[in-house]
């Protein structure tokens, strides 16, 4: 396949820190995407100035994946860097991982791997004010250039405001060998910002709520990209890879220019963190948007076919069985959704869904039978 390689700087006024935050908002400075451009890692940290110590925080496969290459290619190019193997994104994790950053006193971190490592390394780069470059080795929803991160523990799901990421690399030979689950689960994710934007427009006129039509309008144009090109995204084609990494990556800038996950995450959301409560066997974030995208539509008076036949060209999940779940876990989900973030206004109110109307919505969808 043909070499592609895309590289975007947004301005982003004066820098006062470490890790480029700006006055307003923050932005990744340097995008890549494209065939074997983790081998611009390097180069990539130069053009940044980093200091010569860092740290690449990535997972047991996604070591083999791209994190020891990236160790690898710093220490070539004459960095020290520590592999630091992280596991679960928990509170408790990102505490271990940020006492073995200092202890290496790293002055900038790698994050190689999924949504998780991703999660924690931005949490550790907030924490000790050092920049960070996010490397991903799948595009499971949209972590990857977002500053928010989703910290679990053994009952919930903390969604925080977390370090942007100074740049991006995207390496879609490398992104292409994670399991196309992932890819669609991403692409779910994305095109449930549909939903979140109607929610968003719905808490500005009934809360006064602030509103950004920037935000509004990349977050809506990276779901209208996911939906028109559902039919040319399929497994084990890189160039899929790169037809659903844009949009991927355009969605977490949208939660930038917000500052705040508004523009991507609404009733939508709240539907998948009730499910991770109330499902003794979760799905994937992304999948779980995606379903719970065509039952929001549905109460918006929205096109909720049009959402959910993209979902079935990708081949995300439109069902509870699909997503490994019980007809009861999804209504029991459906009717405390709005209980999980009471500061966020959304199209299932202060008051949420009786359980007639829960059940009524998911049939009605084809949810459930």
């Amino acid at each position: 396949m043909a070499e592609s390689v895309a590289e975007g700087r947004v301005p982003r006024g004066t820098a006062d820190s470490p890790f480029g935050k700006a006055k307003g908002m923050v932005f990744p400075r340097t995008v890549l995407v494209g065939h074997g451009v983790i081998e611009d890692l390097a180069a990539t940290c130069r053009q940044f100035d980093f200091p010569s110590r860092g740290a690449v925080v990535t997972g047991p496969r996604t070591a083999l994946l791209a994190g020891n290459r990236a160790s690898e290619i710093l220490a070539a190019d004459g960095f020290s860097v520590a592999t630091i193997i992280a596991r679960e994104a928990t509170v408790a994790e990102v505490d271990r991982v940020a006492a073995e950053v200092r202890s290496t006193d790293a002055r900038f971190l790698i994050g190689a791997g999924g949504g998780s490592k991703i999660d924690i390394t931005k949490v550790v780069a907030a924490r000790l004010r050092i920049p960070f470059i996010s490397l991903p080795t799948s595009a499971a929803h949209d972590g990857i250039s977002s500053p928010r991160a989703s910290l679990h523990d053994a009952e919930s799901v903390t969604s925080l405001t977390a370090a942007v990421p100074i740049g991006v690399i995207a390496d879609t030979a490398v992104l292409v060998q994670a399991p196309f689950r992932l890819l669609a689960s991403g692409c779910a994710d994305v095109i449930s910002n549909v939903t979140a934007v109607l929610d968003w427009r719905l808490a500005v006129r009934l809360r006064s709520e602030e509103y950004s039509s920037t935000a509004a309008t990349l977050s809506e144009y990276a779901a209208q990209e996911v939906i028109d090109h559902a039919g040319a995204i399929k497994p084990n084609l890189e160039e899929s890879v790169w037809i659903a990494i844009r949009p991927i990556l355009v969605a977490g800038i949208a939660m930038s220019v917000a500052g705040s996950s508004r523009p991507c995450s609404g009733s939508e959301h709240l539907f998948s963190h009730a499910l991770d409560r109330t499902a003794e066997h979760p799905s994937l974030h992304g999948e779980q948007c995606g379903v719970g995208a065509v039952m929001m539509m549905y109460l918006h008076g929205g096109d909720w076919k049009r959402l959910k036949n993209a979902l079935l060209t990708i081949g995300a999940p439109t069902t509870a069985r699909e997503l490994g779940v019980t007809k009861e876990e999804v209504v029991r989900a459906l009717v405390m959704a709005h209980s999980v973030r009471p500061d966020r206004y959304t199209i299932l109110g202060d008051s949420g869904l009786p359980r007639d109307a829960a059940e009524r919505l998911a049939t009605v969808t084809g949810v459930i039978d």
